[in-house]
């Protein structure tokens, strides 16, 4: 299947993280990016608005100590222990439409910050490998609610080699969505 030059172009504006001011670390004043929900929109049968109690109510998913990566390869910070949902048990609760048996291998979830951040999954990823156990929407880490530096809500994937550039703190919203026909 042959893509178009605009197809190609919006895969590759999906794939790269936007230079804002997650990238660079520390921001001057973080509770001005601080979410109290996350929503969920796009190719989805029911349009979510999730605060932390609401996530609170669904299974639990924690994850283990990690190294936060950034993409230089440097630590950035060593975490003992995340607790949320998985973002597959988010995305369920909002059904994914899928019309065709391969819509979902045309299909991204984007992961959008508050401040404009920005990380992207394909629903092959998240549903059809590993990684996908270990993508976390979370409300709370090393046993305490998350602080103004990352927001209510935040997201990681903690098994990629390199967690920081798809660790979305402030998490506004998540969007399916379906590339190309």
């Amino acid at each position: 299947m042959m893509l178009t030059f605009k197809q190609l172009c919006l895969a590759a504006a999906f794939t790269v993280l936007p230079l804002v001011a997650q990238a660079a670390g520390k921001v001057d004043n973080p509770a001005q990016y601080v979410t109290h929900s996350v929503s969920v929109s796009g190719a989805v049968a029911k349009q979510l608005t999730l605060t932390v109690a609401d996530l609170k109510k669904m299974p639990a998913a924690e994850i283990g100590a990690m190294p936060i990566v950034c993409q230089s390869g440097a630590t950035m910070e060593e975490i003992k222990q995340y607790k949320g949902v998985k973002l597959k048990d988010v995305l369920d609760r909002a059904e994914i439409v899928s019309r065709d048996h391969n819509d979902t291998k045309k299909m991204v979830i984007v992961a959008t910050a508050s401040d404009g951040y920005k990380a992207v999954f394909s629903w092959q990823e998240l549903y059809n490998s590993p990684l996908g156990d270990e993508v976390v929407v979370f409300f709370e880490k090393n046993g305490k609610l998350l602080d103004d530096d990352e927001g209510q809500i935040a997201l990681i994937s903690a098994k990629d080699l390199r967690a920081g550039p798809r660790h979305v703190k402030w998490l506004q919203s998540l969007e399916v969505i379906k590339l190309f026909n």
